[in-house]
């Protein structure tokens, strides 16, 4: 990239997600790390030679610090506006499945930072579901069909945990234990990292 980039967050569709990260992210991995901010307007600055202290990490691999809370930060931030999902609901989601660990596998076999199930992955086109670009990209278009389908956030977490299936045959947020604490997890950390993405 060898400079700034900026783009405004809010002109950006779904379609554009695609050929946005490939452009940002792949070159990455070559030329190092990739930085980003946002500005109090929403525009998004990206670059690879940071010359100002705003600028965060978004490829937390090469960072080596995948287990700080603040690791994936813009990552989360860059995949949340493109699908126009607050990203402090998606790190919340990702405290909760894996707690910041990239490389977690639940005992069902979910996996990765939004521990994705190996079906729901290959359905939403993640190959790597290691690979923390792909699998908060894929996990937070999941997170958004279910807000769309529902209409609220409890009932789209409640499906994220316990599946649309039981949602829909309980007509709620259904009788489990787990997604009944999932649910007020999720929604507790939320207001805990809301403080940590600009407006």
């Amino acid at each position: 990239m060898n400079g700034l980039m900026r783009v405004r967050s809010t002109c950006l569709g779904v379609a554009a997600s695609g050929l946005l990260a490939a452009a940002l992210l792949a070159p990455s991995a070559a030329a190092g790390p990739l930085y980003r901010y946002i500005d109090e307007r929403g525009v998004i600055h990206f670059t690879d030679a940071p010359t100002d202290s705003r600028f965060d990490p978004i490829n937390p691999e090469a960072e080596d610090e995948q287990r700080s809370p603040r690791a994936y930060d813009g990552v989360i931030t860059l995949v949340a506006r493109l699908q126009d999902v607050p990203p402090a609901l998606v790190k919340a989601v990702i405290r909760t499945e894996s707690n910041f660990n990239r490389l977690a596998v639940s005992p069902k076999g979910a996996q990765g930072l939004m521990q994705l199930m190996p079906a729901t992955a290959q359905k939403l086109g993640v190959e790597d579901p290691f690979e923390s670009f792909q699998n908060v990209e894929g996990g937070v278009r999941y997170l958004r069909r279910l807000i769309d389908r529902y209409g609220n956030w409890r009932l789209a977490l409640a499906a994220y945990n316990a599946g649309p299936t039981a949602v829909d045959r309980y007509g709620g947020i259904p009788p489990y234990r787990e997604t009944q604490q999932y649910v007020k997890k999720v929604l507790s950390y939320y207001a805990r990292y809301d403080a940590d993405f600009a407006r």
